[in-house]
């Protein structure tokens, strides 16, 4: 089975939903972030989930970008990113985002 491939980011990107991880005074925690730009028309204004357990953020990303249609790429500065949860890879071009 193919194994789920994400775009990695420096920071949140304007075309795409991004999911920050990061480590945090109480432990590693994500952040989902979608400018409404990202998903056309379908988000009445920018969204930020705020802190959220690392694994319930990567799954609810996934669904909210399945359901808005929007690629998913993942900022990841500390290092979080475990293999199990699929391939983490950046674009050498400056094409955008790959769709996840």
């Amino acid at each position: 089975m193919a194994r789920n491939q994400f775009e990695q980011v420096d920071a949140p990107v304007d075309d795409a939903m991004t999911l920050v991880l990061a480590k945090s005074a109480t432990g590693d925690v994500a952040e989902i972030v979608c400018p409404a730009a990202a998903a056309a028309g379908r988000l009445p204004k920018d969204y930020a989930s705020g802190p959220l357990a690392v694994k319930d953020a990567l799954r609810g990303a996934i669904k909210l970008a399945n359901d808005l249609k929007v690629p998913l790429v993942v900022a990841d500065p500390d290092g979080l990113w475990l293999k199990e949860w699929g391939e983490l890879h950046r674009v050498a071009d400056e094409e955008g985002p790959s769709a996840a």
